[in-house]
């Protein structure tokens, strides 16, 4: 199990780097895909800190300037790896409150995968954003990733 989570936020990772790479080379980045990707930013930190039981910095839908993007995806990628790592049983429940102040329970390895595949969703998304805007984004892709 850790070895594959390390794998998906090594995926993860790529992904993300690449949409910034993309956006930051850009005359115009459409509006959408700033407040799309700041999202996927503020989710993963968020996340980060409900498993870790500390205080979050950011709001869900909080906006990112593009050159912020790169501090705070690094910040949450170091996090979950130190939290994969760090973890002995990835069935353990994480107890959170939601962003509409509802109390759960998670298991770690349930929110761990959500992170990605939140991600994943998103960066969808925002590459229709960028098609939409005539721009051709990168395949993203996993299998492409692990070709």
């Amino acid at each position: 199990m850790k070895g594959f989570l390390q794998q998906l936020f090594d995926y993860n990772y790529y992904c993300n780097k690449k949409i910034m790479q993309q956006c930051s080379g850009l005359d115009h980045v459409p509006g959408n895909c700033i407040r799309l990707f700041s999202h996927m930013l503020n989710a993963h930190h968020i996340w980060n800190h409900r498993i870790l039981g500390t205080p979050t910095e950011f709001g869900v839908w909080d906006k990112h300037n593009i050159d912020q993007w790169e501090d705070i995806h690094y910040e949450n990628q170091r996090t979950s790896f130190e939290i994969v790592s760090n973890t002995d049983t990835f069935e353990k429940r994480v107890e959170y409150t939601n962003s509409e102040g509802k109390n759960y329970s998670s298991v770690l390895k349930d929110i761990l995968f959500h992170i990605v595949n939140h991600s994943t969703h998103h960066r969808g998304q925002i590459m229709m954003e960028l098609r939409n805007s005539g721009v051709e984004p990168k395949p993203l892709d996993y299998i492409h990733y692990k070709r």
